[in-house]
């Protein structure tokens, strides 16, 4: 079989690792690629997002199946074109995918289907944004309608921060387009979440829970990031809850997505807070998460390549997935000065050596080749995953793998994992 993975970051780099180690003879290309995902798959020099350019390759390449990372792609209509030209691909529709492009689409997709979620009002003009923040006061939450890269949401602790972001993403236009319209939504108080499934637009296989760390610092201090680490499972979600999320939140969503006319196939992934109500969703992804997805796909023991056929291609009820009962802990290694700006090209030494390690796994996020050398190339360079048999014996060996690995001016945090420990 020949599977083309699109993407370039430790997301797809975990994709092709899983897919390289559950089948024998399968050929494999990645388009882009990077510097850690070229020595398992054939990478491409296809921007992600040349849609056009993707769908000529695949034609002409005879894939059987192209999985899609990134969300620009899916949200700017990839699996459309794919299927318009017969070409078989997973992942959501334009329209399905507005699940994660509008942050007002599926606010009001959840309030209209009942699933909770936080309270909200949708603005076009900034002056009534701030109209609105001043009479409800914070902490607040505040969100570019539009796809930002994962960095448009600002959690406002006083209403001087909620007016900052409002001039930022409304009219410095930080986040470009995808700030035109916000979304201010109320702050809600509680332990965060990252539930995915597989879905054919009928059936949900879930996956193992993950727990991402987005800021930037430890303590959960500092700017938002694209996340910063992540663990699997997660201790606070019991057997119970997590059916309580399945059949409470994901279900009704994909029920309601069926209903609204635009069937959603693909990840759909769920970032969650565990309310003292209950949990509720805080927003939708279209896409396998990343970090989360470094620390899933490790605790997968079927094989993927059939999950994502029958995912795209229908009869995913027919799969009885399976996952260890081992704990997953990544540690991001970051460029200086992510979120902002950085440096690239910087030489990386020790990260070969620590891939050779039992139960370590090094997935490249922004890396690249240069004269030979593996260099920087990316504000999140490299994921630094550890499995054990406790989530102890996971951070202890992540963190030993990450002082292995040195780049100058690397930064990371020295707590992922920890609220797993608490």
């Amino acid at each position: 079989m020949k599977l083309l993975v699109v993407g370039s970051g430790g997301r797809e780099h975990a994709l092709v690792w899983k897919l390289t180690a559950g089948r024998n003879g399968d050929k494999i290309y990645c388009a882009p690629g990077n510097a850690g995902i070229s020595a398992l798959a054939e990478c491409v020099d296809i921007d992600a997002e040349d849609i056009d350019s993707l769908a000529t390759f695949a034609r002409e390449r005879r894939i059987d199946l192209t999985v899609v990372g990134p969300e620009r792609a899916l949200i700017h209509g990839i699996v459309d074109e794919f299927e318009r030209r017969g070409l078989p691909i997973f992942g959501p529709s334009a329209a399905a995918a507005r699940l994660e492009g509008s942050k007002a689409f599926a606010d009001g997709l959840m309030e209209k289907y009942g699933v909770a979620s936080a309270k909200f009002a949708v603005f076009d003009r900034a002056d009534e944004a701030r109209r609105y923040v001043e009479s409800v006061g914070a902490p607040i939450v505040v969100k570019a309608d539009g796809d930002a890269a994962g960095k448009g949401v600002v959690v406002a602790q006083q209403v001087e921060q909620a007016l900052e972001a409002i001039e930022q993403t409304m009219v410095e236009r930080i986040h470009g387009d995808a700030g035109s319209r916000v979304v201010i939504e109320e702050c809600l108080v509680g332990p965060e979440c990252s539930i995915k499934v597989f879905t054919d637009g009928a059936h949900v296989v879930p996956m193992v829970p993950s727990q991402d760390h987005k800021r930037a610092l430890d303590g959960d201090r500092g700017p938002n990031t694209g996340g910063m680490g992540c663990y699997a499972s997660v201790p606070a979600v019991d057997a119970d809850l997590f059916d309580q999320i399945i059949t409470g939140l994901i279900e009704p969503t994909i029920d309601a997505m069926a209903q609204e006319g635009t069937p959603y196939k693909g990840v759909l992934y769920g970032g969650l807070i565990l309310t003292d109500d209950g949990p509720k969703m805080l927003e939708y992804n279209c896409r396998f998460g990343d970090p989360e997805s470094q620390v899933v796909l490790p605790l997968l023991e079927s094989d993927l390549a059939d999950i994502l056929l029958a995912t795209a291609e229908g009869g995913l009820e027919e799969y009885d997935v399976q996952w260890s009962d081992r704990k997953c802990v990544c540690v991001v290694m970051a460029s200086g000065g992510y979120p902002g700006s950085y440096e690239n090209g910087l030489p990386i030494s020790g990260a070969d050596e620590v891939a050779a390690q039992e139960d370590v796994v090094v997935f490249h996020a922004g890396t690249a080749h240069r004269n030979g050398k593996l260099v920087t190339n990316g504000g999140r360079v490299l994921g630094v995953t550890a499995l054990g048999d406790t989530f102890d014996e996971a951070i202890r060996r992540a963190y030993a793998a990450v002082d292995c690995i040195h780049f100058d001016g690397a930064h990371f945090r020295r707590d992922i994992g920890s609220r797993a420990l608490a």
